[in-house]
């Protein structure tokens, strides 16, 4: 095994191991080997089919007094939590149910694990790496200043982050022991993740202000219900940047993610700019990004971003036909956190996390001249003019 292959198996192992301690994580793997995860004991269900739940809940042995309902979930919605519960049974069960009685709606499912996108994905593009200081771009105050939202992990204080440049309203002040390193002395875990896309957007373009909204821990971890409770405070914004994802059991997409995004996007001026994920894959959709792929009316307000490494696509980086846009991803530069071993706080780290920044910039550059997120999307997306392999994107 080359050293870069051997390093990268053991990130992912590392990865594995983190996540298989987490008590309220399940998962099932695909023939692939791709891993689905979400919170177990619980079942989203659409009101319409909850009979049929109830019933499998039955056929599992359970009563109905064993049912608990969990709140935050939209109108139309239950969220059922029974522990000891084989979640992708009784998903399974309901969707069949639904689909023999005519409703192509996603009727059931888990409430998913998504996961921060250099997080659980492995070598030398898996854990940053100190580096001399970059420079960030000096704000004119004659600029129209554009927000964008970054639904992420917290933004850790002991940064070289501007504290003038961007807004929060969870700051962490220190590094904490969630953040301990590992035995070769690599650190474990998301922890200034935010940060990181951050600065991005702050050393791509004096437009940008971004907004961080921490729904992520600092293993790089959210549920879907997370999510869809941080996208409920989206409708102020114009750009969101969602610099996480994951994979769902049929690879059709997430119930409650699905509703959230349709009320976000399917009105007003908004775009969401979504990472690709690293997993290498060719052919299976990792959510959100992969809206841009389906049918649904707002497709063309998600813009999946691929990574490339300025000659070509990273071969880590998913890719398939939902993807719009490719960015910078390797070996970027930005800002991190003071810590052992980064005394400048400034790192390189690579993923489809920070080349989607790249991109929500591009757009916050491109706004005020279109007049309009969804125009300023497009014109980003028109004036790709390099190609990396067979998608178009930005040098």
């Amino acid at each position: 095994m080359a050293p870069a292959d051997a390093r990268s198996e053991q990130w992912r192992s590392r990865r594995a191991r983190r996540l298989a301690g987490l008590g309220w994580v399940r998962r099932e793997d695909r023939a692939d080997g791709t891993p689905v995860r979400f919170v177990a004991d619980e079942l989203l269900v659409l009101d319409d089919h909850f009979a049929t739940a109830r019933q499998a809940f039955l056929e599992q042995g359970f009563t109905v007094r064993d049912i608990v309902e969990e709140g935050d979930v939209p109108d139309g919605f239950r969220r059922v939590r029974l522990p000891g519960l084989d979640v992708a049974r009784a998903a399974r069960r309901v969707r069949v149910q639904a689909e023999a009685a005519g409703d192509g709606r996603v009727a059931a499912g888990p409430n998913h694990v998504f996961v921060s996108t250099p997080f659980e994905h492995a070598g030398p593009y898996g854990p940053p790496r100190p580096v001399a200081p970059g420079s960030l771009t000096v704000r004119d105050r004659a600029v129209p200043e554009v927000e964008v939202l970054v639904l992420d992990t917290g933004v850790w204080l002991n940064s070289p982050l501007p504290k003038d440049r961007y807004v929060t309203d969870d700051f962490e002040s220190d590094l904490q022991h969630d953040d301990a390193g590992t035995d070769d002395g690599v650190r474990d875990g998301d922890v200034g993740h935010a940060n990181f896309v951050a600065g991005v957007l702050l050393t791509r373009s004096e437009h940008v202000r971004p907004r961080v909204m921490k729904i992520v821990d600092t293993h790089g971890v959210c549920r879907e219900s997370d999510l869809i409770a941080g996208l409920g405070q989206a409708y102020d914004h114009q750009i969101i940047n969602l610099s996480l994802g994951g994979y769902t059991l049929d690879d059709r997409p997430p119930l409650l993610l699905t509703a959230a995004l349709a009320r976000l996007l399917g009105t007003g001026d908004r775009v969401v700019v979504a990472a690709a994920g690293n997993d290498g894959q060719h052919d299976r959709p990792f959510w959100p990004a992969a809206y841009a792929g389906t049918s649904v009316p707002w497709r063309r307000r998600v813009i999946a971003v691929a990574a490339h490494d300025g000659r070509r696509i990273s071969d880590w980086s998913n890719t398939g036909t939902w993807i719009t846009l490719a960015a910078p991803g390797a070996d970027v530069t930005s800002t991190f956190v003071h810590h052992e071993g980064f005394d400048d706080g400034w790192a390189t780290w690579s993923g489809t996390s920070f080349a989607a920044p790249f991109v929500a910039a591009a757009i916050a550059d491109a706004l005020p001249g279109a007049g309009s997120a969804r125009l300023a999307a497009e014109a980003v997306i028109a004036g790709a003019a390099r190609r990396y392999g067979r998608y178009a994107g930005l040098a």
